[in-house]
């Protein structure tokens, strides 16, 4: 009791000084009326039992968990955005005339995935946290992939809205649940490596979708399958996500503590790993105190704004990449074929990027790098003659390093964002955001500005110089503010807390967080 005391003592006393510099006093009186060890991180209960690890174990016990939790976050998510990116060829297969679409109606199936999305975003970020992640991750994959198949059965555009639209309230969960998986199984130099990973396999799904894609449409056109081969695409990615689902639900462990492929010492060592994080591994109290805390902190608004502003493009060229390669001059068997080599520019630049990111600590520079590229890109489609179609393809190609700004700031959500009910509070809105800016890109692509779609293009070209000033904007931010707690550490009036990394504090109340930029 006497400990359990003196440790809530101490607590007072950092936070105390902690809001005087975070000009957030009133959170944080709040903070200090609620907060105590059980409240804590669910690891608390190990901290006990943690002890040094060695070098040759930690680097044992990272090869463990890479070999078990890395290629079901991979193939998962490259299936996600398989699944997303298949209306896109089968834009191309039949579905639209078959479907009877006219007009618009194309695009607003690439827009209301992303209402199901959105009205579906806070609320699984709320169920990751209250539930066990992984069993409910794995329930969403299973859901979506059944979801998915039943486009095939779709004879008009109601049909095909409906279906999309609760493919995306399921397809919600799996972002926010992978970063929440990266926080609590990697240290924070690792997370962005890691990010890069499994969200670079929306690059090899794309290889993979365009090479399927590409074989399914010579059949269909050679009239070798009984079915449609739009409708051959639906039911064969549905089925795979549907069996990944069921994978995941018997092998994803929903946190370390629980780890079936851990010895109880590996556990331990797992979670002492991540100590430095100041991030446990996950709190089933929802706090609305770190609510009102991620509503006011300057750095959230910075995430949504780049979210919002970054997938305007990404909505419009995800949805309309086949018709955009075709009105380069290609076929449309040739357009399916040619997208693919655009995941492997997205795989490497994520992969590099991300890594040397992690490196030298510098991934929201090295996040701006490849945003210039996809911008050089796009300048290069909107800018190079019909004639030279080569160059306006390879223009593509070159657009697609656009995504790892965006899986910086995700990899961010997850390093820079401490105090569990905060974490998924700021996940959620950076999704919603998200999921706002792919409702508007589909809509910037009309029908009557087809085969160049010049307003489209301007319209990407200013994104995406404003994302790589926000990019550097959110890098600015995060270096004053270490170099501020750099000087408030050495102090007198600092004080350590024992065992504060597990009690579930926010990085606003945390003086030993340090922000990675």
């Amino acid at each position: 009791m006497a400990d359990t005391m003196n440790e809530k003592k101490d607590l007072e006393k950092t936070t105390r000084v902690g809001f005087v510099d975070h000009r957030l006093a009133e959170q944080y009186e709040h903070a200090r009326a609620h907060m105590n060890t059980e409240d804590a991180d669910e690891a608390l209960k190990l901290a006990a039992e943690l002890t040094e690890i060695t070098p040759e174990e930690e680097a044992s016990l990272v090869r463990k968990i890479d070999w078990h939790i890395l290629p079901l976050l991979c193939v998962v998510y490259g299936l996600q955005y398989l699944d997303k990116t298949t209306l896109s060829y089968s834009s191309i297969m039949g579905i639209q005339t078959q479907n009877h679409l006219v007009g618009q109606d194309y695009s607003w199936l690439g827009s209301i995935f992303y209402f199901g999305y959105l009205v579906w975003e806070y609320p699984t970020n709320r169920l990751l946290q209250r539930l066990p992640l992984a069993k409910y991750t794995a329930f969403n994959i299973m859901v979506w992939g059944g979801i998915l198949a039943l486009m095939a059965a779709t004879k008009d555009f109601a049909g095909l809205a409906v279906v999309r639209f609760f493919l995306g309230v399921f397809e919600a969960s799996v972002s926010p649940g992978f970063a929440l998986f990266t926080s609590q199984w990697y240290k924070v130099s690792e997370q962005g490596g890691r990010t890069g990973i499994w969200f670079s396999f929306n690059g090899f799904a794309q290889i993979f979708g365009g090479l399927v894609a590409y074989g399914i449409g010579k059949a269909d056109a050679a009239g070798q399958l009984r079915l449609e081969g739009w409708k051959v695409i639906f039911v064969l990615t549905g089925l795979m996500t549907f069996s990944m689902g069921i994978v995941c639900w018997f092998f994803m462990p929903d946190s370390p503590l629980t780890a079936y492929f851990l010895t109880p010492r590996e556990r331990a060592m797992a979670i002492q790993r991540i100590r430095k994080n100041n991030q446990g591994v996950g709190n089933k109290h929802f706090k609305w105190y770190q609510v009102k805390e991620a509503l006011s902190d300057p750095k959230t608004w910075l995430f949504v704004a780049y979210s919002l502003i970054a997938d305007i493009p990404n909505g419009g060229i995800s949805n309309y990449f086949s018709i955009l390669i075709e009105s380069f001059g290609y076929t449309s068997l040739q357009s399916l074929l040619y997208g693919a080599p655009g995941g492997a520019i997205e795989v490497v630049t994520l992969i590099g990027f991300l890594w040397l990111g992690d490196k030298f600590n510098m991934r929201l520079f090295f996040g701006a790098c490849s945003e210039a590229i996809s911008l050089l890109g796009i300048l290069l489609v909107y800018a190079l003659p019909d004639e030279l179609k080569v160059g306006r393809l390879i223009g593509y190609y070159f657009t697609q390093a656009s995504a790892t700004g965006f899986v910086v700031l995700l990899s961010l959500v997850s390093s820079n964002v401490a105090g569990y009910t905060k974490k998924t509070t700021v996940s959620a809105l950076y999704l919603i955001a998200y999921c706002v800016g792919n409702l508007i890109g589909p809509q910037v692509f009309q029908a009557k500005d087809a085969p160049r779609y010049t307003p489209a293009l301007i319209t990407i070209v200013v994104c995406w110089i404003i994302c790589i000033i926000l990019l550097l904007v959110i890098w600015w931010v995060n270096v004053r503010e270490n170099r501020r707690r750099d000087a408030f550490r050495d102090s007198p009036e600092y004080v350590h807390m024992k065992n504060q990394e597990f009690l579930d504090l926010t990085d606003g109340e945390n003086m030993d967080f340090r922000y990675r930029s």
